[in-house]
């Protein structure tokens, strides 16, 4: 009997598709980092703008991808979009930096995020010097970081079982948290609201200040804002981004040129409106202060204590551990995708190139487990992650400027759904992301050089693999 497979199973619909998308966007972000971004600009207007604008740059892009995915209906999404765009090189600095930082960094943090809300319930969990089980130098090891790998082994486990017990995982905990979502913003306009405290939020709504944790504010003016815009947008774009993981598993959904870009559009414009409403909903509950100095950022449980009592803290709790588990999953189950097509090109450890007998890289999925792993026990995923905003809109510009590479390269190439607002709305979101990219290098070069290093030490890597293949 066979233990391996050759080719992918279509078993995915729109649903599913559309769910994989919304469900790896929602992960622990908009719980939490709204505090940030309220201390760096001030007001109620430019909080909700920066959400806006968030989402105006995912829906172009969703939208813009849409075209690359039914030009390249396969396995691999970005990484085979930058390669045939412009040259195998790009596609291995992306698909480099996806499994050094971007998906295994991500994944870490996600899993450390529902470690540390089951903290609420389970105090041995809570990431306190009295918890630590091992310390050497700055390693510490605390058992919340032993559950998130529990979890993301747990996780990686069911998806070697196939894409159906993923598929029923990354479904049921979305429209979970969905509805949850919903139920947390439509409950705190109804018994939270006090029109007195949203009347003081948006008194000096478009008057930017940083705010300082003594609560004094200084004006920001000039250029500076457009600073203060970029370092805000770091945490919007983190808790915005894997949206594109839907592209990664184009061999296992059915009719992909059709639902890959609809599942795209849907997806992110109904994480955009819960994003936008539940900001507003912040700003109806929440003085402004209280939402900057949210006890460790946590504004979801400010205005659920606001809103329930002190069961909210619970309630929220509950939540993002639904969230983040279902995240988790759809994180997973995509990104070794990447990694099986980039070994396909002999790119990559040649064993992540092999399907199980139940049609899914199994090799890939460990392979990326044990990286998020190390992630989980490094303590320094947070600061990983401090570059993957950056390295990301590096690589969705490059991307988005391949339609046009491609439109003027490959004009034969059939292209069954077409970017919207081409070439307009591609352009703006290109000028808007290199404008967030010039920005961070100039206000915040913490988050942006050392992304960009770890992305460069994929040129000699790729040169190496390509030298190996030739032998």
């Amino acid at each position: 009997m066979s233990t391996t497979t050759s080719e992918f199973k279509p078993s995915l619909g729109l649903l599913d598709a559309t769910m994989i998308v919304a469900g790896s966007m929602i992960g622990s972000g908009i719980f939490i980092v709204s505090a940030d971004i309220t201390r760096n600009v001030g007001s109620a207007g430019w909080l909700v703008a920066v959400w806006l604008i968030t989402g105006f740059m995912t829906l172009t892009a969703a939208l813009s991808y849409g075209e690359l995915s039914a030009m390249f209906p396969k396995a691999g999404g970005q990484y085979v979009y930058l390669k045939e765009s412009y040259n195998p090189l790009l596609g291995f600095l992306y698909g480099w930096s996806f499994f050094s930082v971007i998906q295994t960094g991500t994944i870490a943090a996600v899993g450390v995020a529902f470690s540390k809300f089951a903290g609420y319930f389970f105090p041995a969990l809570e990431m306190t010097d009295a918890n630590i089980i091992f310390q050497a130098g700055f390693l510490k090891i605390y058992p919340a970081q032993l559950v998130s790998i529990a979890i993301i082994v747990l996780l990686t486990y069911i998806n070697t079982k196939g894409v159906q017990g993923g598929k029923l995982i990354q479904t049921t905990f979305t429209v979970t948290k969905l509805v949850s979502l919903f139920g947390l913003i439509g409950f705190g306009f109804l018994l939270a609201a006090k029109s007195e405290i949203w009347n003081a939020n948006w008194q000096d709504a478009w008057s930017m200040k940083s705010i300082a944790a003594d609560n004094s504010t200084t004006p920001v003016i000039g250029l500076a804002i457009f600073g203060a815009i970029a370092a805000s947008m770091v945490g919007s774009i983190f808790s915005s981004d894997a949206w594109n993981n839907v592209t990664f598993i184009a061999g296992e959904i059915k009719n992909p040129k059709r639902n890959i870009g609809l599942s795209l559009f849907l997806g992110t414009l109904i994480v955009t409106i819960i994003y936008v409403s539940a900001n507003l909903m912040y700003i109806s509950v929440l003085p402004l202060n209280d939402i900057a100095h949210a006890p460790a950022d946590r504004v979801a449980v400010s205005s659920a204590n606001a809103i329930f009592g002190n069961i909210g803290t619970y309630v929220i709790a509950v939540m993002i551990m639904i969230s983040t588990f279902g995240c988790n999953n759809g994180l997973i189950l995509a990104g070794a995708r990447v990694y099986y097509t980039m070994a396909q090109d002999g790119l990559f450890f040649k064993k992540a190139s092999t399907l199980n007998k139940n049609a899914v890289p199994e090799w890939a999925l460990w392979a990326q487990c044990v990286v998020a792993a190390l992630l989980c026990l490094s303590g320094k995923y947070g600061d990983l992650l401090d570059m993957v905003s950056f390295i990301v809109v590096i690589f969705y510009v490059l991307t988005i400027i391949g339609i046009f590479i491609l439109r003027k390269k490959r004009p034969e190439m059939e292209r069954p759904y077409k970017a919207v607002g081409y070439p307009i709305l591609p352009a703006i979101y290109v000028l808007m992301g290199t404008l967030f990219c010039v920005l961070l290098i100039i206000y915040k070069p913490n988050f942006t050089w050392p992304g960009l290093i770890i992305a460069l030490l994929g040129i000699p890597l790729y040169y190496l693999a390509v030298r190996s293949n030739k032998k």
